[in-house]
């Protein structure tokens, strides 16, 4: 049997494609991840809590991983609505982190 582990993806089409998004597990840090980066651990059967940042915005879920279970995630920095036109005013705007489980 593979061991459990958990994969943390910033491919997404939707990405903003700036900025890194820090990833932590269980309190540990796991780096930075960049677009088009992923980042995998191997873990324990059990609860895990993971956390992504993008040093203003972060988003944090819980789940549980089954032994052998390879779990997946989509980590998104996103633009929203007042991103742009504060880009072009200020030369920065807030971005957004969205946190999917994929399937």
């Amino acid at each position: 049997m593979h061991p459990s582990s958990v994969t943390i993806s910033r491919t997404d089409a939707s990405d903003f494609g700036d900025r890194q998004l820090i990833i932590t597990l269980d309190n540990e840090r796991l780096g930075d991840l960049m677009f088009g980066q992923s980042i995998s651990r191997d873990v324990a059967p059990g609860p895990h809590t993971l956390r992504v940042s993008n040093t203003l915005v972060w988003k944090t879920v819980t789940f549980d991983v089954k032994p052998g279970e390879q779990v997946r995630f989509q980590a998104i920095n996103r633009a929203g609505k007042l991103t742009f036109p504060l880009l072009v005013v200020f030369g920065a705007g807030p971005l957004y982190v969205t946190l999917k489980r994929l399937a």
